[in-house]
């Protein structure tokens, strides 16, 4: 009686492992093609750059973001060029954060854009630390160049990396 029980709970354990990894799978295809499907306005090309507002006397947790939100080095995020706001909606303090598909090195990422700033001439976009670790997982580069960054139209994106876009699809 014991096993047959200790059977079935593992058998039902089993099933929904299966169920929730052929979950991920479709909502990752509809994500990659939804996010082709999004992509708005002209893209956008440049060298990226990563930012973190760390620095000692700051208060724990960072700076307020042009969103209001907390800057997290933890999160897929970044802050865009002061001069590219309104192609990216507008940015601004209490307003829904936007989104962008940011290309680079061959990987593909949907990031939070809940900043703006005054970059350095000829960089489009400042990651943030995760985001920058996704295209230079060492932090050497610096910046990246050649960085192709994209609109994306809606506010219901789930940020962080794109597998399984086609080629025809880029």
């Amino acid at each position: 009686m014991l096993f047959r029980s200790s059977a079935a709970i593992c058998g039902a354990a089993v099933a929904l492992a299966i169920s929730v990894t052929v979950a991920r799978s479709e909502i990752s295809a509809v994500h990659s093609s939804a996010v082709v499907d999004a992509a708005s306005g002209d893209a956008i090309v440049g060298a990226a750059s990563m930012y973190n507002p760390f620095r000692p006397g700051w208060r724990e947790g960072g700076p307020d973001t042009a969103s209001g939100e907390r800057y997290d080095p933890s999160v897929w995020a970044a802050a865009i060029k002061t001069s590219l706001r309104q192609k990216f909606g507008g940015v601004q303090y209490g307003a829904r954060p936007k989104y962008a598909l940011v290309e680079a090195v061959g990987k593909k990422v949907i990031v939070k854009i809940n900043d703006v700033g005054p970059l350095t001439p000829g960089r489009i976009i400042d990651l943030n630390e995760r985001t920058m670790r996704h295209f230079d997982p060492s932090l050497q580069l610096g910046v990246i160049n050649d960085v192709t960054v994209r609109p994306l139209s809606g506010d219901d994106w789930i940020p962080g990396p794109v597998d399984g876009l086609l080629a025809a699809d880029s």
